[in-house]
This record gives structure tokens, C-alpha cells and sequence, in this order.
């Protein structure tokens, strides 16, 4: 049977236990029987040595993490029960033995059975003595206080106090960090706020403006509409004026005073007491005997004759059923019942009845029997007193 040339030991120690095999010169190449003589020589020992080492080397990883991120909670380790990390043993999955490995085995020292004993009993002793001091720490400050003494300061509370400081540190950080978040979310708050304050103010301007815009045209519109209607109205009043002017002219055609020639002596309702009445039922032309009186209309003689205090008297009535009186006349030129046009002579100015000289007294009555002002029934015909 060949045999392979044994490999020489590495120039350096890989894993701390002692001194390894040197570097070989050539390719070495194990056999079936070298594998079976590294496997009887204790390989079941070494795979539980490296087991140990894994939860050995588990343990302090997990302090680690505790000393890294929860500074903090190590600073309170006073006021909380201690709490143990540990990550447990891989399962056996029937994996070779590191030191049956080709070109390892060689390279890993040698463990007895006391060291694979220790770490069995005793598989995280780095974290359960370091909690175990701080629990000693903690009762012993604890009675300190309650004796008023003052607090032992051994190596876990150092290591309790450097922790808390670095938590402090830790957590220092992270409020300033907190509060630099919160300032910069205040101020894009006050930002937003005040950009949507100014567009709000933007907006309320514009509908201001609006709305100014608007009252201004609805003013200008109303403005033109009443200049418009006064303006259509003065046009208005102006025609009627028109219109009102051509048809007193009309009437002035058609109506005519009753003398040519005439002093007015007496007005409508005219206080005094020479009537008997104590006021004046007509308006009193005065004139020379004689004067020729004229229908002021077209209509058709209702009386004439003599009538008490009126003296010789003749009634003339209209279209429309209103009465003209002659009172006080010398003398009558018509009759009862007779037609006569306007401006026709129907008798003459005189002094007859109750009368203090010569005049004329002329009555306006319509229809029903009141009286009529005689100078505004003549105006309103367009004629001029």
C-alpha cells in the first residue's frame, strides 16, 4: 500500500492553540488510513471543542450587541432584573470533524476532556459572571443606601457607569436628533402655513378685487340706466309738454274769453259783505254798459231771462254738460234753446240785480251742479287772463 508523505506544520497558530504544522513543500495527499488514525485519535473531542468555542464565542457577540445598542439599558441595570442572552448550540447534523479535515485537522491543537468538561458546565461564563457581579453590586449599593453609606464603586459598577454614560451620550444624541427632525417638520409646517396664508390672502384679494370690479361696472351700468330713464324722461316731458301745448292751442281755437276788454274786479271765493253768501261765487269782468259778450264755447242756450239778484241772466251749456252763467247783462241777444258757435255775441255787459256798477259775473258749473273756479277752468283751455 502507498503512503503519502506526512504534511509539514504551518509556520503559525490559526486558532491560539499552540503551534500548527509548517507549511508543506509539496501537494500532500491523505489516505483512507491517515483519516482513520486522525479520526480515533480524538476527533469526537475536537468537534465538542469547536461547539464550546461557537457558544463561547456566541456569548460575548450578545454582550457585544447589548454594549453597542442597549447602552442605555446597561446605565439602569440598578432599577431592572439582569437578563441573560445566550444563543444555544447548533444541532448535530452528523458534520465531520474539523480536524479530519483535510489540510485542517493539522492545524487545530489538541483539547483534553477537563476543557470539553469546563465548557459543558459552564457554557457562558463571561456573561453570567459579569451579570452575577452586577447583582452582587446592586444589593451591596442597595443596603449602602438604606444605611446611609455611600455606594461601592467596583469594576461592574465602572463598567455600569461607563455604559450609562455612553447610553446617555447615546440617547443625547438621539433627542438632538429628534428635536433637528421636529424643528425642520415645524418649520415646513410654519412654511406650508404660511404659503396657504398667503394664497388665502392672495385669494381673498382677488375676490376683493372682484367684487370691486363688479360694483364698479353694476354702478357705471346703474349710472347709465338712470341717465338713460332721466334723460327718456325729460324727452317724455318735453313731448307731453309738446303735445299739451298743441292741444291748448287747439282749445284756444276753439275757446275764447268772454269780453276783449276787461278789468277783473273780483275773484272766485272771495270774502265780503256784500254777498250774500259772505264770499264771491264767480269772477266779476268789469266794463263799460254795452260791451259785447261772447259764447266762450260752441253749445246751446239752456236759459235767458231774468234771474233775481243775477240781473238779466243767460245759461249756456256745452258738449260735455258744463254751464256757463252771464249775470248782470243790459241786455240779451239770444233765446232759450238757440245754437251758437264760439265767439258769438250773445248779449251785452250791464249793471242789472245786485250790483255795485257795471260788470260782468261769470259762473263755471259742471255737470252735477258744483262750482267751478272760472280763471282756472278758462286756463285750462289754453286761454290767458
Amino acid at each position: 500500500m502507498a503512503s503519502n508523505t506526512p504534511a509539514p506544520e504551518a509556520p503559525f497558530d490559526a486558532f491560539g492553540g499552540g503551534a500548527g504544522p509548517a507549511a508543506p513543500d509539496t501537494e500532500w495527499n491523505p489516505t483512507e488510513g491517515s483519516l482513520r488514525a486522525e479520526s480515533r485519535s480524538g476527533g469526537r473531542h475536537r468537534v465538542v471543542k469547536q461547539r464550546s468555542n461557537f457558544a463561547r464565542s456566541s456569548t460575548v457577540l450578545g454582550v457585544g450587541v447589548i454594549a453597542a445598542v442597549g447602552a442605555g439599558g446597561l446605565a439602569t441595570a440598578q432599577e431592572k432584573p439582569p437578563v441573560a442572552i445566550s444563543l444555544p448550540d447548533l444541532p448535530d447534523l452528523n458534520l465531520p470533524d474539523a480536524h479530519d479535515l483535510p489540510g485542517v485537522g493539522d492545524l487545530l491543537p489538541e483539547e483534553t476532556q477537563e476543557t470539553v468538561s469546563a465548557d459543558r458546565a459552564n457554557p457562558n461564563p463571561l456573561t453570567s459572571a459579569t451579570y452575577a457581579t452586577l447583582d452582587d453590586e446592586r444589593a451591596t449599593n442597595t443596603r449602602m443606601q438604606q444605611a446611609g453609606l455611600a455606594t461601592q464603586d467596583g469594576p461592574a459598577a465602572e463598567a455600569a457607569s461607563g455604559a450609562g454614560n455612553a447610553g446617555e451620550a447615546l440617547r443625547a444624541r438621539i433627542l438632538q436628533q429628534a428635536e433637528q427632525q421636529q424643528a425642520s417638520a415645524d418649520a415646513a409646517d410654519k412654511a406650508a402655513a404660511e404659503k396657504a396664508a398667503a394664497e388665502k390672502a392672495a385669494a381673498e384679494a382677488a375676490a376683493k378685487a372682484d367684487a370691486a370690479e363688479k360694483a364698479a361696472a353694476e354702478a357705471k351700468a346703474k349710472a347709465e340706466a338712470e341717465a338713460k330713464a332721466k334723460a327718456e324722461a325729460e324727452a317724455k316731458a318735453k313731448a307731453e309738454a309738446a303735445a299739451e301745448a298743441e292741444r291748448l292751442a287747439k282749445l284756444a281755437a276753439s275757446y275764447t274769453l268772454p269780453l276783449s276788454s276787461y278789468s277783473l274786479s273780483a275773484t272766485y271765493m272771495q270774502s265780503g259783505s256784500m254777498w250774500s253768501s259772505g264770499y264771491h261765487t264767480g269772477l266779476d269782468f268789469a266794463a263799460p254798459t254795452g260791451t259785447p259778450l261772447k259764447a266762450v264755447h260752441g253749445g246751446t242756450v239752456k236759459s235767458a231771462g231774468w234771474s233775481g239778484s243775477y240781473g238779466y241772466r243767460v245759461v249756456l251749456e256745452l258738449s260735455d254738460g258744463t254751464e256757463i252763467w252771464y249775470a248782470h247783462m243790459s241786455s240779451m241777444t239770444v233765446s232759450a234753446g238757440q245754437t251758437v258757435g264760439t265767439g258769438e255775441t250773445i248779449g251785452r255787459v250791464g249793471a242789472t240785480g245786485n250790483v255795485t256798477g257795471a260788470h260782468l259775473h261769470m259762473e263755471v258749473h259742471t255737470p252735477g251742479g258744483s262750482g267751478l273756479d272760472p280763471a282756472e277752468w278758462l286756463r285750462s283751455k289754453g286761454l290767458s287772463l
